[in-house]
């Protein structure tokens, strides 16, 4: 049984990515189009172009982790050897230099490559690391409890103070519109350098696996996993449904809510802006993250997985109905955000701990471990859903009309077409209710259910106690 301080050890490592994650899904697009200065449309194409490549390199990274051999581990390492470079990219992405558009748009391409990565680097040795803390199922469970119980809050933290952070250095420190975004992921980037250095310090690998398949045998056996191609899709929609509603939060509160807010609740006044929205909804995670352990073992994950997909479809469609222009509708807009983000939060752990049974599952039946390559997937779909995610949000808003802001237009007074806002809404509402539909129907189909894990878990135990080299001839592809 592991310690409590190797589990919080653990969530460090996700609350650091977390912060940068959160902050480049919710606020970069709207940095790109509105500070940055660069057009809806080429924002979209960047979006796209980077976070493909940061996908396709996340089983390159897997490939390389699984092979790696230290005296800390295979995975551990990574967290000491990358977390300065991930803080100083994270910096540069949010720089913008004094330049002409082409030579800009050269620069944002450059930085967020650079970052994504790097992103890679450290992020998919950490996620692997799952695999060999512990080789019991709920177990693992508990361990992505803590990792995303302190990824949300670390969300929290970093969504909830970048709208201050932004306004201190713009207004009591004197810094342009431009000096104070840089110097705000200057602050995130210190505490996301120190929190990677406390999850390397507390964490241990307890298992050692062997990577005993050629490298085309790991490819082939991925290739041919069916439950791998099952969570892939799931975890892909999971991550769209994410994006596009946190991609559009920053446009819907300034063109539909009318930037800030005040709301009543009794007889007190709440400042309502979108800060405030995605840090309560961080919050929110976090109290869903601690349910996942308890109803996952009371109800199992696959079912757990399809009845929240079946609540997100209900009360994103419930959202549409809302009013904007009285106090009721905001604060019931308040609600859903925070019911939403529990049932996001019950998701989360719950799908990186299924990664790690169809991790085990994989090494059950080739009789190799590939952990880092089957993890990096998960990185992969999460990568993939907010490329996808991103770059739609930004050209459905171009293709509806929306006015971009400029340096000569910055008021968020600017009048809409109904177009744009009609999309605003239908991006907060009824399209990312279709995406968890979607990923509903995936799930049904996935295999790997609490009776299969426990069998797979005992057998597994077995092999490993006399592991061996695999052939060519000797390898058996999963089923």
């Amino acid at each position: 049984m592991a310690s409590i301080s190797e589990k919080i050890g653990y969530g460090f490592g996700d609350m650091a990515s977390s912060m940068f994650w959160k902050v480049f899904s919710y606020y970069l697009p709207f940095f790109y189009a509105n500070v940055f200065g660069i057009s809806l449309v080429d924002t979209g194409i960047l979006l796209l172009v980077t976070r493909i490549w940061d996908a396709v390199s996340d089983p390159m990274m897997g490939i390389v982790a699984d092979r790696t051999k230290t005296r800390w581990g295979k995975y551990r390492p990574y967290l000491l050897w990358v977390a300065a470079p991930f803080s100083i990219c994270g910096i540069l992405l949010f720089t913008t230099p004094d330049w002409g558009y082409g030579a800009k748009l050269v620069w944002a391409y450059v930085t967020y490559i650079l970052m994504m990565t790097v992103y890679t680097g450290i992020n998919v040795p950490y996620g692997a690391m799952l695999g060999v803390m512990t080789d019991n199922s709920q177990e693992k469970t508990v361990f992505s409890s803590f990792r995303m119980f302190f990824a949300y809050g670390g969300s929290f933290i970093a969504l909830f103070a970048w709208d201050p952070l932004c306004k201190f250095f713009s207004g009591e420190a004197g810094m342009s519109l431009q000096s104070s975004w840089q110097f705000s992921m200057i602050v995130i980037a210190v505490c996301c350098f120190i929190l990677f250095l406390l999850c390397f310090k507390f964490t241990r690998e307890q298992l050692t696996t062997v990577s005993s398949a050629s490298l085309g045998n790991d490819l082939k056996a991925l290739l041919t996993n069916k439950p791998w191609w099952l969570l892939n899709g799931a975890s892909l929609c999971f991550n769209l449904f994410n994006t596009v509603r946190g991609a559009t939060v920053a446009f819907f509160f300034a063109d539909v809510i009318g930037g800030e807010q005040h709301i009543a609740i009794f007889s007190l006044s709440l400042l309502f802006y979108s800060g405030l929205f995605l840090g309560v909804g961080e919050v929110a995670n976090m109290i869903g993250v601690a349910l996942a352990v308890p109803i996952t073992k009371k109800v199992g994950k696959k079912p757990t997985f399809i009845m929240v997909d079946a609540l997100l479809i209900v009360f994103s469609v419930v959202f549409f109905m809302l009013s904007p222009s009285t106090n009721a509708g905001l604060l019931l807009m308040l609600l859903l955000q925070i019911v939403i983000s529990v049932l996001t939060g019950v998701m989360s752990p719950l799908v990186w701990s299924m990664y790690a049974d169809v991790s085990d599952y994989s090494e059950l039946k080739t009789k190799s471990a590939s952990t880092g390559l089957i993890f990096s997937s998960a990185s992969m779909a999460q990568k993939f859903g907010g490329a996808i995610g991103g770059a739609s949000v930004m050209w459905l808003l171009s293709a509806c009309g929306y006015v971009e802001r400029s340096d000569a237009n910055a008021s968020l007074s600017i009048q809409q077409p109904e177009s744009a806002i009609t999309c605003l809404w239908m991006l907060m509402t009824f399209i990312p209710a279709g995406v968890a539909l979607l990923s509903m129907l995936i799930v049904w189909l996935y295999p790997l259910g609490t009776k299969e894990m426990n069998e797979i878990v005992d057998r597994l135990r077995e092999q490993r106690k006399n592991p061996v080299v695999i052939t060519k001839d000797e390898f058996v592809e999963p089923v």
